[in-house]
């Protein structure tokens, strides 16, 4: 198999696409931070279904990461990443250093209101505001066809699909199922930091979601289900619990106190140890 081609210019990366382009190829792009795992080459599939070629990027965004957050710890093994992607189908990948996305004196942010305020917006202030300038930035460079992300970050999908909307971006965005390991606990790169008995405990925030959803399925009420729900998180091991709340499926807007009544989604964030785990499941 030959080696994945690897672009970090910008020019050269728009003189490659242009050469499909002038073919008349559907481009895809699947944006990654890296270290990647079975959920991320998912994607690559679904984009391969989508499109003639498929472009996926590893960038490590600083703008999404607060000071206290785990930037410098992030895990980065691009051989790796490149030896998957090739496996996968992917064509090429764009790996761009950090001064080339933000030069010297960048300053201008995009933001997304609304969807981007409450659940990971509330608990990561600066979050939101790094993924919609870092996608925006991706979207204008390799302008795909259709860009694929995991609803495993699926406020992430929401922000991503008013920012385009709002902006008029011409992609399709597409989003791709949870990939989970056997014991429901959805693949992360974060989970690489789990010890042995943390990771135990981590795959009990996936049977919560579940039974959250299947009760609100039977007809029981918000309140009474998100209640029930925080209180078995909190006698499974969790260190913390940051949010587990029922919400609407495109709006992300609170529901209840009685059932739901529309398309909704359980969405959660605990930590186990110093690990921060996000989830969800839909209704």
């Amino acid at each position: 198999m030959s080696p994945l081609p690897i672009v970090r210019a910008l020019d050269d990366l728009r003189r490659g696409l242009a050469v499909w382009r002038a073919e008349g190829l559907r481009i895809a792009l699947v944006p990654t931070m890296g270290a990647l795992h079975e959920g991320h080459l998912s994607l690559v599939r679904l984009a391969r279904q989508k499109a003639d070629r498929v472009v996926a990027s590893i960038f490590v965004n600083p703008t999404q990461f607060a000071p206290s957050e785990d930037f410098q710890a992030y895990p980065r093994d691009e051989a790796h990443d490149a030896k998957l992607l090739a496996e996968t189908g992917c064509d090429l990948l764009y790996a761009p250093p950090t001064d080339d996305v933000y030069p010297e004196g960048f300053a201008t942010a995009v933001t997304v209101a609304g969807v981007s305020a409450p659940l990971e917006g509330a608990s990561r202030p600066q979050h939101f505001g790094g993924v919609a300038t870092v996608v925006a930035k991706l979207l204008i460079r390799i302008a795909p066809d259709v860009a694929v992300f995991g609803e495993k970050d699926y406020q992430q999908l929401l922000v991503v699909r008013r920012l385009v909307r709002d902006l008029d971006f011409p992609v399709e965005i597409v989003g791709a199922p949870t990939v989970r390991a056997g014991d429901g606990l959805a693949l992360s790169s974060r989970n690489a930091y789990l010890s042995e008995s943390e990771r135990a405990v981590a795959g009990r925030l996936n049977t919560a979601l579940r039974s959250t959803a299947e009760a609100l399925l039977r007809g029981d009420p918000v309140d009474a289900v998100e209640a029930r729900a925080l209180a078995c998180l909190d006698k499974a091991g969790f260190s913390a619990v940051d949010y587990l709340e029922v919400r609407d499926a495109e709006s992300l807007a609170r529901l209840g106190p009685g059932p739901v009544d529309r398309p909704a989604r359980v969405l959660a964030a605990v930590r186990v140890g110093k690990t921060r785990l996000i989830d969800n499941w839909a209704v």
